[in-house]
């Protein structure tokens, strides 16, 4: 009841649109990744998606900022059942993205389906940064799990990094075509390629922004 009652707040300040461009959503686990620019990005593609897949879907968000408070807690464990990772390893024999692999696979491996957002941190102005390594990671360790790319428009203008309250903006939600995992493919090519997945959707690359 909570999830509904957000997720129908969110579409009042979002005024959303969705389109699926080439992705056919079933109940099989996948990976939908992301541009990050508002802490509502989430909600929106949860909002998104098809009902009946919705219960089946965890965001991946980071344990450092949504257990600073009860509220926030209750909300990312309760609610939306968030895979929360660590940004960086206690002991430093791991990187942090390669900490965080064993939660996300655990819950591919049960059946659910995972948002993140690679760039792993909110972009100021809507650009996309570049990408983080644990997409890469994780496709490695599940190569056989579809990467749904979705690109997220106008979200930054909703909730901007540094603000409390959120403002009315139309957005928009744009579900693209899968793309392959990394199998062999070196560390970089296959970050720049997931990246340019989203801007051949019509993603703003920050460095011509």
């Amino acid at each position: 009841m909570i999830a509904e009652t957000i997720r129908g707040v969110c579409r009042l300040m979002t005024a959303r649109a969705g389109q699926r461009d080439e992705v056919r959503l079933d109940a099989a686990p996948r990976v939908y990744f992301a541009n990050h620019a508002s802490h509502l990005d989430f909600v929106v593609i949860w909002s998104a998606l098809p009902p009946a897949l919705r219960s089946r879907v965890r965001p991946v968000a980071g344990r450092d900022y949504w257990d600073r408070s009860r509220v926030r807690r209750f909300l990312s464990q309760r609610v939306f059942h968030a895979v929360l990772i660590e940004r960086a390893d206690a002991d430093r024999r791991l990187s942090p993205a390669r900490a965080s692999i064993g939660a996300m696979t655990a819950a591919l491996d049960r059946g659910h389906s995972l948002i993140v957002f690679p760039e792993g941190t909110r972009s100021i102005d809507g650009a996309i940064g570049p990408f983080r390594s644990g997409l890469y990671y994780l496709s490695r360790v599940r190569p056989d799990i579809d990467l749904v790319p979705v690109l997220l428009e106008n979200t930054h203008r909703v909730l901007p990094k540094g603000q409390a309250i959120p403002l009315p903006a139309r957005c928009r939600v744009r579900f693209g075509r899968p793309i392959a995992g990394a199998a062999g493919e070196d560390k970089r090519t296959f970050l720049t390629r997931a990246r340019g997945a989203l801007l051949a959707m019509g993603g703003c690359d920050g460095r011509r922004h």
